[in-house]
């Protein structure tokens, strides 16, 4: 490969005037002990950095780009829209069509509203819930990850467990204190969580599927206990399925494992590789949202034109017959090969996985909490990653995130994955 010069003197020079060089925390690579690619340009499955090295990615931009990089539909909605205007601070067609189309796809969507990330959906959705149950507290869980809001960083996951943070500095104590984590798959913790803050619990916020450990499903009857809790309590259930919305099925995780919450934050594919989130739920409670409701919220560049067209090219696209079997089948075949690969170079790991996000966990496993995910071998990740990328594989540059299999990838690319990590297991032994 032709080396990473130009990546490393670029990276040098972003550490003089950006905080660590980077504008989100684990593109630092640090967890991985590597100098960051400055990545130019994406097609397909591949992208390629500033030293003209192409890699098979899966790391799909953290999850939206389920078409691949530079999709064609994408590009061209995206030129089109942005040759009408960038941004009106004025509402448009796009938002509406974008809407419908959200609360047509997904069970728990009677209303809408579109805003700029994950973050200020979950943000907007817990100022919601308190607002309309007028109770101060939030249950979260352990290694799961709700954006950078105050509420939502103890004992979170992503780019917060990546870098080893307890919390944050600059978060106040009395806010930390509303917000109860508890273990994942756990609901024996959640009865009693409920039962000593009994009438003060606003929602309870959790990834469906949680993807910011690594990938861990929730155990069965784990989703309808909690929605069985919730409702008992009067507490609202707000699915975070900024990850898994369009990614584990057209429905989201809700569709597929069949329980309906009360309000539910998207991002990622809905906006097709650019900044745009959602959060709705019941009408009931949207319609105390401003102006109708007196709950305030809002944002400039909320349903922006351009990410729009982007969203509703990308939601067309996954219209298409047998995409999300399609999808099923690459991600099953990656999971199942890459474990039949470990068990013959003898390497002890687990794989999580639902449709087309998948980790390898450098453990024996099972993984079905953080404290589970916290046991893995960090040190063999940094050799999976280094190795890998030198083979021409981009993996997310942390054990705690998901892997993500686009439409793009084909099965050639999916057995070179296999291959390239076979090879660097059998250098282990």
């Amino acid at each position: 490969m032709p080396g990473y010069a130009k990546s490393e003197e670029l990276f040098k020079t972003a550490q003089e005037i950006i905080p660590g060089g980077v504008n989100s925390p684990v593109r630092a690579w640090q967890a991985v002990g590597l100098t960051p690619r400055l990545i130019v340009k994406g097609a397909g499955a591949r992208v390629f950095d500033v030293d003209g090295n192409s890699y098979l990615d899966y790391m799909a931009s953290w999850g939206p780009l389920i078409l691949g990089h530079a999709a064609p539909p994408v590009v061209a909605a995206v030129q089109a829209a942005a040759a009408r205007g960038t941004s009106f601070g004025a509402s448009t067609p796009g938002e509406l069509e974008l809407a419908e189309v959200l609360c047509a796809a997904v069970p728990g969507l009677e209303m809408v509203r579109l805003v700029n990330s994950g973050t200020e959906a979950t943000m907007s959705a817990l100022r919601l819930a308190r607002g309309v149950t007028g109770r101060p507290r939030v249950i979260k869980f352990d290694g799961c990850y709700h954006g950078h809001a105050d509420s939502f960083l103890v004992a979170a996951g992503s780019g917060v467990l990546t870098h080893a943070i307890p919390g944050s500095p600059g978060v106040p104590a009395e806010i930390a204190d509303l917000t109860m984590s508890l273990p994942y798959n756990d609901l024996d913790a959640v009865h009693r969580a409920v039962q000593r803050y009994a009438g003060e619990i606003a929602a309870l916020i959790v990834e469906p599927v949680a993807g910011n450990m690594g990938v861990v499903p929730p155990r069965p009857g784990f989703l309808p206990g909690l929605r069985q809790i919730c409702d008992a309590a009067g507490i609202l259930l707000i699915f975070d399925e900024v990850i898994t919305g369009f990614r584990v099925g057209r429905g989201g995780a809700q569709a597929l494992y069949g329980v309906k919450p009360d309000l539910t934050c998207l991002g990622k594919i809905i906006g097709g590789g650019l900044p745009v989130g959602a959060y709705g739920g019941r009408r009931d409670l949207m319609s105390q949202m401003a102006p109708v409701g007196p709950i305030y919220q809002a944002g400039t560049l909320s349903g922006n034109p351009v990410a729009v067209a982007a969203g509703l090219a990308t939601l067309k696209a996954l219209e298409e017959p047998g995409v999300y079997e399609d999808l099923e089948d690459n991600g099953a075949w990656l999971a199942r090969e890459l474990a039949r690969a470990a068990v013959r170079q003898g390497v002890d790991l687990t794989i999580n996985r639902v449709g087309s996000m998948l980790t390898v966990f450098f453990t024996p496993g099972p993984v079905a909490n953080l404290e589970d995910a916290k046991r893995c071998d960090l040190n063999r990740f940094r050799q999976f990653f280094q190795g890998m990328l030198a083979a021409g594989v981009m993996l997310p540059p942390s054990q705690f995130e998901a892997f993500f299999v686009s439409l793009a990838h084909a099965r050639q690319d999916l057995q070179d994955t296999v291959d390239a990590a076979e090879r660097l297991w059998a250098r282990w032994q």
